[in-house]
């Protein structure tokens, strides 16, 4: 049956880089596809990392979305330690439209990427497609999701969502651009997001510990992409949290300052269960999963939903 579960067992193919072509960013992009060895009908998330990352990150959210049984596609951003692309290069500025351009080619491309990865023909659910991101990448994702950038006036920039979207996961995902530290006014102009209109389901993810140095608030911040906007949403709280969220960008890597097996497994089971509800109307999961939650003595996170 599509949308069920497959077993922690299952075999995961990944590809790496399937070459997407595209005119006018300088280069093609690369992506990586990640799927379980069986099944189909498959329903799929784009990944949208944070800056510097790659396609090679964000391992244990890839591995485990594809063992069961999601069809993970993660693009490389021009941002990336991976190009080396210097701040003077005349794309820079504009990273950010790239960002959000690169996610909206991978939709396009699905039949290009079916066909690269051996095996995988023939097996995507093109009607089940969510977004995730972390970071800046789950800014990128929420534009896709339908929230908008503000220019200097205050005044939304072009809606840039798409229909074939059905959900999205935005991890420590930046608020609202009223309480930038003066860095980020002057070098990230980008960081202005209105949700007013971010109307497309969606689970954001905020750390209660994650201080950062982009705005003059505490950890609350994480939090307006849900207070602010409409619609179906879910916020999970995560109890001692920092911006890695317990280490989501890789099993080992130098910048998770908080690291905890325990609140990355319960990411994976959390987002799991929550795309597949959102993705499968009469799928149960989601609300399985929040019980549980509420209902553990020793929680390491808390659920609301409006």
């Amino acid at each position: 049956m599509p949308g069920t579960p497959l077993s922690h067992s299952t075999m995961v193919i990944s590809a790496k880089p399937v070459l997407l072509p595209a005119p006018g960013r300088g280069e093609d992009l690369q992506v990586r596809v990640s799927a379980p060895s069986t099944g189909g009908e498959l329903p799929v998330v784009v990944f949208s990392h944070g800056f510097g990352w790659s396609m090679n990150g964000y391992a244990p959210l890839a591995d485990h979305w594809a063992a069961q049984g999601f069809v993970v596609v993660q693009p490389t951003h021009l941002d990336s330690r991976t190009l080396g692309l210097p701040p003077e290069d005349p794309r820079t500025p504009r990273i950010w439209r790239f960002r959000i351009e690169d996610l909206t080619r991978v939709l396009d491309g699905l039949d290009v990427l079916e066909a690269s990865v051996p095996g995988l023909a023939g097996r995507l659910d093109r009607d089940r497609v969510a977004v995730a991101g972390h970071s800046w990448g789950a800014q990128t994702a929420s534009t896709l999701l339908g929230a908008r950038v503000l220019d200097s006036d205050g005044v939304p920039g072009e809606d840039m969502s798409d229909p074939r979207v059905k959900a999205g996961v935005l991890l420590a995902m930046a608020g609202l651009g009223d309480d930038l530290t003066p860095f980020a006014v002057e070098h990230l102009p980008f960081m202005r997001p209105s949700f007013d209109t971010m109307t497309t389901p969606a689970l954001i993810v905020a750390g209660d510990h994650d201080d950062s140095a982009l705005t003059t608030r505490g950890p609350d911040w994480f939090t307006d992409p849900y207070t602010y906007s409409p619609g179906n949403k879910s916020l999970l709280t995560l109890f001692g949290a920092e911006h890695s969220l317990g280490g989501i960008p890789g099993y080992e890597v130098a910048e998770t300052t908080d690291e905890s097996p325990a609140r990355v497994a319960l990411l994976q089971r959390l987002t799991t269960a929550y795309l597949r509800s959102a993705l499968y109307p009469g799928d149960t999961g989601w609300k399985a999963a929040a019980v549980a939650l509420e209902e553990d003595p020793e929680p390491l996170g808390k659920l609301q939903s409006k």
